[in-house]
């Protein structure tokens, strides 16, 4: 009989960074996601976004990505923490700048609550720069905590902030 496959999870991240050549980054990040977490599934068009919770910051480019990866969701946490590292990540201060930052929003439709984890991703129902790249690659998910879609759930965002299509020579589809 020959071995079983691992099973894959799906796990839907959004990087972003403020500092340093950011889409450099976000291409560095997503080889580095790809040859030490899975494959790289879909991925949104790049967003500019306000800084959120410390506004006074320069702004981020910020991407959704859907994954399939044989880790589990504590695994996946502990190797994007060190790919944050790899790419210049330093944790001075909270909501600081940085280089890069890598989020867990969703994890197949587990609800995770631990010490260092918490999938659905807490606070992504407020924060529109979270929303809209998520939206455009999966609108319809169902929030397993909330029981809204994606999509209703950017809809009924309050978030003022604004988060606009990055235009560059670079699609989303370059990136993979």
């Amino acid at each position: 009989m020959p071995p079983k496959a691992p099973l894959l999870n799906t796990a839907y991240l959004l990087l972003g960074g403020n500092e340093g050549d950011r889409l450099k980054t976000l291409r560095e990040c997503v080889a580095f996601l790809c040859k030490e977490v899975g494959t790289v599934i879909s991925a949104s068009p790049i967003y500019e976004t306000a800084a959120w919770g410390k506004e006074d910051l320069p702004a981020h480019l910020n991407q959704a990505i859907k994954m399939e990866t044989d880790l589990s969701a504590t695994a996946l946490l502990q190797q994007v923490l060190a790919i944050e590292i790899k790419l210049g990540r330093q944790r001075q201060e909270h909501w600081g700048c940085r280089t890069i930052d890598i989020d867990i929003i969703f994890f197949n439709e587990d609800v995770v609550q631990t010490r260092d984890l918490v999938i659905p991703h807490p606070l992504m129902q407020v924060r529109r720069f979270v929303l809209q790249p998520l939206s455009d690659i999966a609108g319809a998910y169902i929030h397993p905590v909330l029981h809204q879609s994606v999509a209703t759930l950017l809809a009924q965002c309050t978030d003022p902030l604004a988060v606009t299509r990055y235009t560059t020579d670079l699609t989303a589809d370059a990136l993979l």
